[in-house]
């Protein structure tokens, strides 16, 4: 089970309670979390990636084993600690302003 810690207001609108976890067959990577995550709870969809482009949205930061992944290709593998639930995969609400 790959452990998944969203952000609050993503927490409200999935209706999840801590963390999520979820299945991933096949390769762990980042793309397939964002398509288990969006199968089992279709209201994040379009709120952590864009639909049509599959990228990234602004504002949305992605970490794991304290590495930043956000800017990694979706076909980036998860590191081990995160595959085996060790660690969560964080998915975090940037924030801007001055």
């Amino acid at each position: 089970m790959i452990r998944v810690v969203l952000p609050y207001h993503l927490r409200m609108l999935a209706r999840v309670d801590g963390e999520a976890l979820l299945e991933i067959e096949g390769p762990a990577t980042l793309s397939a979390v964002f398509e288990a995550l969006e199968k089992r709870y279709p209201v994040l969809r379009g709120t952590i990636r864009d639909q049509a482009t599959l990228r990234r949205r602004p504002f949305v930061r992605f970490f794991a084993c304290k590495e930043d992944l956000s800017h990694d290709p979706p076909e980036t593998a998860l590191p081990n600690a995160v595959v085996s639930g060790v660690e969560p995969l964080l998915i975090i609400g940037a924030l801007a302003g001055g």
